[in-house]
């Protein structure tokens, strides 16, 4: 079953991750993970241009690696870049050394690829143990959410998911969406009016 808000609890169990952020101005931070995927993130770029949106972009480095002239789209519209591993690792089934390689591996090919220096992190799938997290915080802050959309679950019928993600989205929240294969009808159906609720509520995009 999806989570579409994180229990305050467990946001509380673990304070130094990021999941949601203060904001007086209405602001809305918007994710897409697992990218750069052709077909899906220009799409994702062209929803966000036409309204002036802006988002962070957790990339895949083996994404990049090869997809390195999409990546450096995203850079030229003024959106954020974030480690996601290079491989799209569960850390919770990830010995603590190779994961922690795979995100070294994946800033390597930003910085080689793109010129970029993130200090921005979210673990695949939102798992990473503490030993991991401990590892991981000396170098990278750990983004979470507090609104995960669903749109990578197929099961989920689209005008669900829209409704859920307006219902439980408000200032300051930290809201996932996926440019990947999966997600590529989904986001078609769901993705420029979630865009459109934002600008109709007075609020803006800002990125972490």
């Amino acid at each position: 079953m999806v989570w579409h808000t994180v229990p305050a609890l467990v946001q509380q169990l673990f304070p130094t991750r990021l999941w949601r952020k203060d904001s007086e101005e209405n602001t809305v931070y918007l994710t897409f993970d697992d990218g750069p995927v052709p077909g899906v993130t220009e799409y994702v770029l062209e929803q966000l241009g036409k309204r002036r949106q802006k988002a962070t972009f957790f990339v895949v480095g083996d994404n990049v690696r090869k997809n390195p002239i999409l990546a450096k789209e995203i850079i030229s519209q003024n959106h954020k870049i974030g480690n996601h591993t290079f491989n799209h690792l569960n850390g919770w089934k990830t010995k603590k050394h190779l994961y922690l390689d795979n995100i070294e591996l994946c800033d390597k090919i930003l910085e080689d690829q793109l010129g970029v220096k993130t200090k921005l992190f979210r673990p695949p799938y939102g798992m990473i143990n503490q030993s991991q997290a401990l590892e991981v915080s000396k170098f990278h802050q750990i983004v979470m959410w507090d609104m995960l959309s669903g749109d990578y679950d197929q099961r989920l019928k689209s005008e669900l998911i829209l409704k859920k993600s307006i219902k439980h989205t408000r200032p300051g929240s930290i809201v996932v969406f996926h440019d990947q294969l999966k997600t590529k009808e989904v986001l078609k159906k769901i993705l420029p009016q979630y865009l459109d609720f934002i600008l109709e509520n007075g609020w803006k995009t800002g990125l972490l």
